[in-house]
């Protein structure tokens, strides 16, 4: 792919597309990330949207670009115009696509200067504390490695929207301001709506139960609000929700896909990254049977391997999901493991109980390398049995109005799950903290900026 622009009688070139031109003469633009002086000769790693190449400046070349970068300094935004090369052998780089070509400058401009970096941003590891990272989140997304993260993320949503459509999905976008609480409780960011009370949605989930009964099969991508009052390494206020909702499915048919969709996004994002997760040493998943197995069953697992007694708890907590990870590594060969129905009780309205045993319900967790990534669960269709299970947790049928009405009028047996967009990204590349997943994190202590530094920049 060009971008056909002319400017000065030259078509910009990616620079992802030099290696294919060696010997031609080309034009390409981006930003100077680091700058070697050897003599009279100056090396520059110039970067785009499409990668990253060594430019050689030499007096004996062109004088007029060697005059020019005398001024340049990191982050400069420049268009260079020179002749593509490979690169000597003792010089490759082999853990880039254009690692063995580079750019020998003939005319060089400047479009765009830059201050002087407050800190060195291409260093491959930025030893900087989280909150100085975030703080500075403009710059330090720049940095090849940070800035990698998303581009793998990028292929993490281009697999699951090819899983979703291998399923025979539409994408349907649904609306993030609701009239009250998706799955009950009080995590909700309250807003004024033209004088009416309005809350930022916790969920898509609601809009695309209403939409199995339109379109049978859907999938969205969304952002969810929750006002919990911590701060974790796991958690944050807004996430990208990734959905899917299937109609005609039962439980052990909605295992079976979610599990297909997890491992099919791991492996996508794998194969269209292969140069990112070789250049900056991210691991290669497991993927082997993913285990399946009961809440009880899995905290069975933890009493007897690990020695915790949780075996009446509703829910697996935090190192229970790394413990039931590492053993599932450790016996089946798979950083996935799936565990299935927790008690009905702890579980949102609309979640089908157990007809066997009715206490717990047909939920289920995707767990992946200790953290859980996915729920989901087989829904309640019945229009009946849905009021009951609202008022049994004593919420008001008449909140629920436009979601009733579609089961009201024919709903079939349907299900679906919410993959965390920011959780996959973390554990897949292995990351310590979910903010680093997120492009620009909200929390319960910044949005963009923390706000003890804004209160701090107030009082200077």
């Amino acid at each position: 792919m060009y971008y056909l622009c002319m400017e000065n009688q030259h078509q910009r070139t990616l620079i992802g597309h030099t290696p294919a031109l060696v010997g031609q003469e080309v034009t390409i633009k981006g930003w100077v990330k680091t700058r070697r002086d050897h003599g009279k000769l100056i090396f520059m790693d110039v970067i785009d949207g499409s990668g990253v190449i060594q430019v050689v400046v030499s007096p004996k070349a062109s004088e007029p670009a060697y005059n020019a970068v005398l001024e340049v300094k990191p982050e400069y935004v420049v268009e260079i115009s020179g002749v593509v090369n490979k690169r000597p052998e003792n010089t490759v780089n082999k853990d880039l696509k254009t690692g063995e070509v580079e750019i020998s400058a003939i005319n060089l401009k400047v479009l765009q200067k830059a201050e002087v970096l407050p800190f060195e941003i291409d260093s491959p590891e930025l030893n900087l504390e989280l909150p100085t990272l975030l703080d500075n989140r403009s710059l330090t997304l720049r940095n090849p490695k940070i800035a990698a993260i998303f581009r793998i993320q990028a292929a993490i949503l281009e697999g699951f929207r090819k899983e979703a459509k291998d399923l025979g999905c539409t994408e349907i976008v649904v609306p993030t301001i609701v009239s009250g609480a998706t799955e009950g409780g009080a995590e909700l960011f309250p807003i004024d709506y033209y004088g009416n009370k309005a809350y930022l949605s916790q969920s898509p989930q609601l809009y695309k139960q209403i939409m199995v009964s339109v379109l049978e099969r859907v999938y969205t991508i969304s952002h969810a609000y929750r006002a919990e009052p911590s701060v974790t390494t796991r958690h944050l206020s807004e996430t990208t929700q990734i959905d899917l909702e299937l109609g005609f499915v039962e439980f052990e048919d909605l295992l079976g896909i979610f599990e297909k969709v997890a491992t099919g996004i791991v492996v996508y994002a794998q194969e269209n990254c292969k140069d990112l997760f070789k250049q900056y040493g991210f691991e290669e998943v497991s993927l082997g049977k993913i285990p399946r197995l009961t809440l009880r069953e899995a905290q069975e697992i933890i009493f007897k391997e690990f020695g915790r007694d949780n075996r009446t708890e509703k829910d697996l907590a935090p190192q229970d999901e790394l413990d039931i990870c590492k053993w599932a590594k450790e016996k089946h060969g798979s950083d996935f493991v799936t565990i299935t129905h927790f008690p009905t009780a702890a579980k949102p309205f609309y979640i089908m109980p157990d007809p066997e045993n009715p206490e717990y319900s047909l939920s289920y967790d995707l767990l992946f390398k200790g953290t859980e990534i996915l729920s989901g669960s087989q829904r309640i269709n019945d229009y009946e049995q849905l009021v009951k299970s609202i008022k049994d947790r004593g919420m008001k049928e008449a909140d629920f109005g436009m979601y009733l009405m579609a089961f009201k009028y024919g709903m079939p047996s349907e299900g679906g799950f919410s993959f965390g967009l920011e959780r996959i990204t973390m554990k897949l590349l292995g990351l310590s903290n979910i903010r680093e997943a997120s492009l620009f994190p909200r929390d319960m202590e910044r949005i963009d900026e923390r706000f003890s530094k804004k209160a701090e920049d107030l009082h200077k």
